[in-house]
C-alpha cells in the first residue's frame, strides 16, 4: 500500500464560492478540452456522438434546489472534483503505489503506466471523484492542471488551473492554504469556508463558501397605469414616469 507524506510544504487547492456559481459548465468543459487536448493523456470518450455517450470527466457540477424553513427557496449548483485530502484514502489503498500525494505542493496525482485499474480507490473516494477511463482502463483525477501551473510557457494569468482560469462569475479561487496570507486562505477566513463531509475524516483540502442567506422581498405593485392619468401625458416619458410613481 501506498503511504502519505506527514507534511507537505504547500497545500495547493481550490475555493469555491457557492453563492456566485451559476451553474454554467464552463469549469467542467475547459477541463474536458485541457485534459484531453494539453500534455496530460486524453480523457477517453465512448460513443461521443451517438445515441448513448459516455466518456471520463474530471469536474462535475450538481444542482439542488434548496428551500430552507425561513427563506426563500433558492438554486445552488456545486461542482465537484478531487479535494486533494490530507489523509487521502485512495492513496493508502493504491496497490502499486500509482496513487500518490506530492510533498512539494500535497496534489494527489495516478502514475498512469503504474496503475492496473482495480478501482480500490475509486471505492475508498467518499467523493466519488476518481474516474475510469474507458477507452485506456486506468484511473484518472483532477490534477488541479499540474502541467500549468508550473509551466513557464504559459503568461502568468494563466498559471491557474484550466477551471478557474474560465469561470465566468470568478466563483474558483486557487492557492496554496499553508500560506495564510493567500487568496484561499482569507477567502475561508471571511466567509467561514467549509469543509465537504468531515465526519469522513478525510481532511480534504479543498473548501466551500456557502451560499449567502436569501430574505423575501415584497414584490413592487405592477398595476398598469391608466391611459387617461394626468401623469400618463407626455408619451413614453409621461408614462415612465407615472409608471415610478406606482412603484413608490
Amino acid at each position: 500500500m501506498t503511504s502519505l507524506p506527514q507534511t507537505t510544504e504547500k497545500r495547493l487547492g481550490l475555493v469555491i464560492d457557492l453563492d456566485t456559481c451559476v451553474g454554467c459548465h464552463a469549469c467542467a468543459v475547459n477541463c474536458k478540452e485541457w485534459n484531453t487536448g494539453a500534455g496530460a493523456s486524453p480523457l477517453g470518450d465512448v460513443d461521443a456522438y451517438g445515441a448513448d455517450p459516455s466518456g471520463a470527466w474530471l469536474n462535475r457540477i450538481h444542482t439542488f434546489e434548496v428551500t430552507p424553513a425561513d427563506a426563500p427557496a433558492q438554486i445552488v449548483h456545486f461542482p465537484k472534483s478531487c479535494l486533494h485530502c490530507d489523509d487521502a484514502p485512495c492513496v493508502t489503498v493504491c496497490p502499486t503505489g500509482a496513487s500518490h500525494k506530492r510533498t512539494e505542493d500535497g496534489i494527489v496525482l495516478v502514475t498512469e503506466d503504474m496503475c492496473i485499474g482495480c478501482g480500490l480507490c475509486a471505492w475508498a473516494c467518499p467523493y466519488g471523484a476518481r474516474e475510469m477511463d474507458p477507452v485506456e482502463n486506468v484511473m484518472k483525477k483532477c490534477t488541479l492542471c499540474v502541467d500549468r501551473i508550473y509551466s513557464d510557457t504559459l503568461p502568468e494569468e494563466d498559471r491557474v488551473p484550466a477551471c478557474v482560469r474560465t469561470c465566468p462569475s470568478n466563483a474558483r479561487h486557487f492557492g496554496d492554504f499553508n500560506d495564510p496570507q493567500s487568496d484561499v486562505s482569507m477567502l475561508v477566513a471571511e466567509r467561514s469556508g467549509i469543509e465537504l463531509m468531515p465526519e469522513m475524516g478525510t481532511s480534504p483540502v479543498n473548501r466551500y463558501l456557502p451560499p449567502r442567506p436569501k430574505t423575501r422581498s415584497h414584490p413592487a405593485s405592477s398595476a398598469p397605469v391608466a391611459a387617461d392619468s394626468p401623469k400618463a401625458e407626455g408619451g413614453f416619458l409621461g408614462w415612465l414616469d407615472a409608471a415610478l410613481d406606482k412603484l413608490g
